[in-house]
């Protein structure tokens, strides 16, 4: 397949993706794409790593009933604290996790769980805190010890006011941080691209990169204006809960998958809106 052959030749997308910022940006050039790469945030582990070691401990001497997972992240980041506080504590704290009934946000704390030979024995009706709650609510949760993972340091009252409200004990554990991963110019910059209409779509993978750039956007061009920018390309998401951040926000999402919320899925509808005419994409099943 040459250049002038390539679904996305002449095409340029934007990612604001960190983590898996530069396998994403190869699927796409792979393609054809331009790629305008500008991560938005970073993760950290918590600053203060003593409550989450507490709350692994707790988590392993006194067993629950339940573990809510509401991201991959946050179960890698619980296995890194406790193996860098040596001992025995990670394999205890995974044995722990075999023995409780594990339910999953969406198919990254799936992922994450099996790399460590474990599944999930529920999974969210919707990767959703509405499709966690939905989940539960059949079933009688009173007297329950039900350990949840936030996501960043989101409380995430929602869920916890509904097991606390059913009657379940809860104990909740904030096990890692969002962090600027660039400087303010470069998402600037960013913004400048889609003020100018430079861009033929931007790709986001994450609610907190949405804040991120209407963040600097509203004190760099305003709102109704970055919205009003945001209209002119195709706006795509990763999953519902990075759609529901862009409506609430007043920007129309064109391209989400439709039941499987990955990157390579999220290429696969980028090549059905923006592929070249008859130029298929024999690499994506």
């Amino acid at each position: 397949m040459t250049d002038a052959t390539l679904p996305l030749t002449g095409r340029y997308i934007a990612l604001p993706e960190s983590r898996e910022l530069d396998l994403f940006a190869a699927m796409l050039v792979k393609r054809g794409a331009d790629v305008l790469r500008c991560p938005l945030v970073s993760i950290h582990d918590a600053p203060d790593q003593q409550p989450v070691l507490a709350w692994i401990a707790d988590f392993i001497a006194q067993p629950y009933d339940d573990l809510i997972l509401l991201t991959g992240e946050g179960l890698r980041r619980l296995l890194g604290t406790a193996e860098r506080a040596g001992g025995s504590l990670r394999d205890d704290f995974i044995a722990q996790l075999g023995h409780v009934r594990k339910l999953t946000r969406g198919p990254k704390p799936g992922a994450a769980l099996r790399q460590i030979g474990l599944k999930a024995d529920l999974i969210a009706v919707e990767p959703t805190t509405e499709g966690v709650i939905k989940t539960l609510q059949a079933g009688d949760l009173a007297g329950r010890r039900i350990a949840v993972q936030l996501y960043g340091t989101e409380p995430n009252r929602p869920l916890v006011d509904f097991l606390v409200n059913a009657g379940a004990h809860v104990s909740t554990v904030a096990p890692y941080v969002y962090a600027d991963d660039v400087e303010d110019v470069l998402v600037e910059a960013l913004v400048a691209a889609i003020l100018a209409g430079q861009l033929d779509a931007i790709a986001f993978t994450s609610a907190t990169q949405v804040r991120r750039l209407f963040q600097i956007g509203r004190r760099q061009c305003g709102e109704p204006a970055l919205i009003a920018a945001l209209a002119h390309l195709k706006v795509a998401a990763v999953g519902p809960v990075v759609a529901e951040e862009l409506r609430e926000r007043g920007v129309q999402v064109d391209l989400m998958p439709e039941s499987s919320f990955f990157m390579k899925p999220l290429v696969r509808e980028l090549v059905k809106s923006l592929g070249v005419p008859g130029v298929e994409d024999s690499d994506i099943d």
